[in-house]
């Protein structure tokens, strides 16, 4: 039955009872309401009791805060520095003001019949429902990895992973029950069951973002903040700031599903080098190592891998890391299903015994051959959870440097972990429990290296463990474009690494074309894997693809020390590689209709291609831009049609921004440790030092004077565009007006 909101009854009743820290408790006819500065920029409102594992979703706080509670039998104000929030009753309805302006309200659309249309909170069936005002001219961004439209407005989007089988619908891998508005709030259901979002849904309401939480207790985080990236430098502060990544994963990831032997593996990787392809990290895929009918148990297939050792010590030879696949399911062919159902390390039916997945088939052909029925492992299980983490060691032991932890959605709502909590609250959390699960095995049996993990599944807080591609997309242009948006929208979720399927997983081969726009894309992304079913690798699409895709993938190496800088902004601020308009442009609203074009860091502008023909549309927003390519300058606030040979996409620099460039380099092993960096292209006179991971270049700027720019290594390569005048000093460049 379709849930309808319209009639659900408002919760009225709000008796004051006691203060706490920061806050007040109050009775409601469906229990207590609790109300709190939880930290700057940040209230807490919990409702009803929490029952069940909250499994660590938050990881901050909180913070003491200067507020100010004023509170009466029916109301109550709490006044921080940065926002007050009002709470009051019949209904029981809140508003968060700045500046002495509702920023945030209850939902105030009403009905000829009732005061509300939709309740500001009600109590259903089986959880919560709250609605907030939505105002004309705001839009609202975030809830994970979506394809569609990056504004939420019209969508009704319901936050539970799934296995989605490609990217042509709403339902996705990673989802997250985090919103932000363009007016400057965001709300966090703080909860691992499913939550549902009709965002200006009109169905429920055009103009209120409803929110059903199918959990107990009902817990929202609200956030304040001047725009979008204050917003997400909040959330991430939450829910925990992302960690840094080895050099080795930004370079080019090699995979295709599959390489069949030992032998096609090894001929693949010698001719990547043979033909000067720039690779870091080759992959074994599921079926490349590992026989179908028993894995997952952490065996190799001893008839086409006898000693994993020698073949990665081969593959070591070349420069490559070894990637291999993995997911959190053993085969009841395997002697090891029965050997953890024994100690009940795997999730169980309501009666206690062990559960079976069992797979649907029809997903899976030739190629994708059908999978084993397989017991799901309880990562709620202190001992189940130390197990998995420790049996990874064998695979380290012999050469692995990284694992692709595959799947996570499989959990369906009524099992029963050891924790007590069923698959209906464990299920989106899953991805996380697994993930953090093979990030500590990485860190704990690669000591001395920072640890890594390529996951498909996510939730709120995966920035925590990096990183996660964007799951099965077809090969055609519109699954190209919403690849693109998908990414974009993890990261104005909080994530911000994020990789696609370069071509396509599935569908007939792509064509040349695509392939060629596909890389040029990726380029600009903080991580780059090709993969799909088919060969992925330059040459299989002809010489001229082959000669367009192996100059771009020299450019992104050249990028590195740049990429190596946005990345440690994203550990500072949560900010994504990839920064979608609205988030990059937050006070020029004509760029946010542009959803898929977008900044790389705060200094490049990247267009994609996505259709056949060359044909690109180009938003240059306010200010003064640089083509990349030529140098052109182009004044901003406004639209370019453009018409870009197969050789090149759309990239713009914004004036007074600088991108350092390394050197040339076949895999990052090769980039000279006294010589990373080798170039500097800058753009008009310097406004900001450049963006290098690792350096801290100073800029100094004298009003009506020069610039000088220091920090930078002695003999760098510069290349400036526009009028400016430049000295060279020992360890700088001076800018003249």
């Amino acid at each position: 039955m379709t849930f309808d909101p319209v009639r659900l009854p408002a919760l009225k009743r709000l008796a004051f009872e006691r203060t706490v820290p920061q806050g007040a408790v109050f009775d409601t006819e469906a229990g207590p309401l609790e109300i709190t500065a939880h930290a700057p920029g940040i209230f807490r409102l919990r409702l009803g009791s929490k029952h069940g594992f909250d499994y660590g979703l938050v990881a901050s706080g909180p913070e003491p805060v200067d507020v100010r509670v004023e509170h009466d039998e029916g109301s109550a104000r709490l006044v921080a520095p940065d926002a007050t929030l009002e709470l009051a009753g019949d209904p029981v309805r809140l508003t968060v003001l700045r500046e002495g302006r509702p920023l945030l309200r209850f939902a105030t659309d009403a009905h000829f019949r009732r005061r509300h249309r939709l309740p500001p909170f009600a109590k259903t069936a089986d959880g919560w429902f709250a609605a907030f005002e939505l105002v004309s001219d705001e839009r609202i961004y975030g809830l994970g990895e979506k394809w569609g439209a990056l504004d939420r407005r019209g969508q009704l989007i319901r936050s539970r992973n799934e296995d989605a089988l490609g990217v042509n619908a709403e339902i996705s891998y990673k989802n997250t029950p985090f919103a932000w508005s363009t007016r400057g709030w965001g709300i966090f259901a703080n909860t691992p069951a499913p939550t549902t979002h009709g965002v200006g849904h009109a169905q429920w309401s055009h103009r209120s973002y409803g929110l059903k939480v199918e959990d107990e207790g009902l817990d929202l985080f609200l956030f304040v903040g001047d725009h979008g990236p204050a917003i997400l430098e909040r959330f991430t502060w939450l829910t925990g700031r992302p960690p840094g990544v080895p050099r080795w994963s930004l370079g080019v990831w090699m995979s295709r599903a599959y390489y069949r032997t030992a032998d096609e593996a090894m001929a693949v990787a010698t001719k990547i080098r043979e033909r000067k392809i720039p690779c870091d990290v080759f992959t074994l895929d599921g079926r490349a190592w590992l026989k179908v009918d028993t894995r997952f148990a952490f065996e190799w297939d001893a008839e086409r891998y006898p000693d994993p050792a020698a073949f990665s010590r081969d593959l070591k030879a070349l420069d490559f890391k070894l990637c291999v696949w993995e997911y959190p399911l053993v085969s009841v062919q395997n002697p090891l299903f029965d050997a953890m159902a024994a100690k009940g390390w795997l999730l169980k039916e309501k009666d206690g015994s062990t559960h079976r997945y069992g797979w649907d088939p029809e997903p899976f052909g030739a190629v994708l051959t059908p999978l084993p029925t397989s017991g799901i492992v309880d990562f709620t299980h202190p001992d189940a959870y130390a197990f998995w983490r420790d049996r990874h060691k064998d695979l380290f032991d012999a050469g692995v440097d990284v694992i692709k932890s595959d799947f996570g959605e499989q959990v369906t709502d009524d099992l029963v972990a050891s924790n007590g909590d069923t698959g209906h609250r464990l299920h989106n959390v899953y991805a996380l429990l697994y993930n953090a699960c093979v990030y500590e095995a990485t860190a704990r049996h690669r000591p001395g290296s920072e640890p890594l993990v390529f996951g498909r599944s996510g939730y709120a807080g995966s920035q925590r463990y990096p990183m996660q591609w964007g799951g099965d997309c077809q090969t055609d242009w519109e699954a190209f474009a919403a690849s693109v948006r998908g990414g974009l929208s993890w990261g104005m979720s909080g994530i911000p690494w994020w990789a696609t399927d370069v071509g396509g997983f599935y569908g007939d081969q792509p064509d040349a074309e695509l392939y060629v726009r596909w890389v040029q894309q990726a380029i600009f992304s903080s991580h780059i894997r090709f993969h799909g079913i088919g060969e992925r690798e330059p040459w299989a699409f002809g010489e001229k693809a082959e000669t367009i895709s192996r100059n771009w993938l020299e450019f992104r190496y050249r990028l590195i020390p740049t990429i190596e800088g946005i990345l440690e902004e994203a550990q500072a601020t949560g900010l994504p590689a990839m920064r979608a308009m609205a988030l990059a442009f937050p006070d020029d609203p004509a760029s946010w209709a542009f959803d898929t074009q977008y900044m790389f860091g705060r200094a490049l502008l990247i267009a994609p291609v996505l259709q056949p023909g060359g044909r690109v549309k180009v938003y240059l927003p306010h200010g003064l831009w640089y083509d990349f390519w030529t140098g052109e300058s182009f004044e901003g606030g406004r639209v370019l049609d453009l018409v870009m040979p197969l050789e090149h996409i759309p990239v713009f620099c914004r004036d007074g921004e600088s991108v350092v460039l390394g050197p040339m380099a076949q895999s990052t092993a090769a980039i000279p440790a006294d010589r990373r960096l080798d170039a500097l292209f800058v753009f008009g006179k310097p406004k900001h030092p450049p963006h290098v991971g690792g350096h801290h270049p100073t800029l100094v700027r004298q009003p009506g004077g020069p610039t000088l720019l220091v920090g930078l290594p002695r003999g760098l390569n510069l290349r400036t565009f526009g009028e400016v005048e430049v000295e060279p000093l020992a360890d700088g460049f001076l800018f003249h007006p």
